[in-house]
């Protein structure tokens, strides 16, 4: 059974930075792209970021491009969002997922198999 596990919420001012961390066990993690999303309240859940199984290609919402960096660690199985210029329209509850693919370029939740429990991050503004 394929888990994911979310890190490096948190509470911040705008302007700041936080990397969120998606650790990954059990299954294939290696060869399936793997996305961020994000979700606010009362907001349906809007794609922000994946990245390639072998992380030769990554994909933005046009909402965080050049802000946000997806990257990926295969050999620790981990997927990492490093988030730069909070702003307040970032405050969400941040997914990582795991695709039903191996290249990326998938934007809607619909594309992704298994799915992280989340964390919050709050930009207070």
């Amino acid at each position: 059974q394929v888990q994911l596990v979310e890190s490096g919420g948190g509470l911040v001012q705008a302007g700041d930075s936080l990397r969120l961390s998606c650790s990954a066990s059990g299954g294939t993690f290696n060869y399936r792209s793997m996305g961020w999303f994000r979700q606010a309240p009362g907001k349906e859940r809007q794609f922000v970021a994946d990245i390639s199984w072998d992380g030769g290609s990554t994909n933005y919402a046009d909402s965080v491009k050049g802000r946000f960096t997806i990257s990926r660690d295969n050999a620790k199985n981990t997927v990492y969002l490093q988030m730069n210029s909070l702003q307040s329209e970032d405050t969400a509850v941040y997914y990582c997922a795991r695709s039903k693919f191996a290249s990326g370029g998938y934007y809607t939740p619909g594309s992704y198999a298994y799915w992280g429990q989340g964390t919050q991050v709050t930009v207070s503004s």
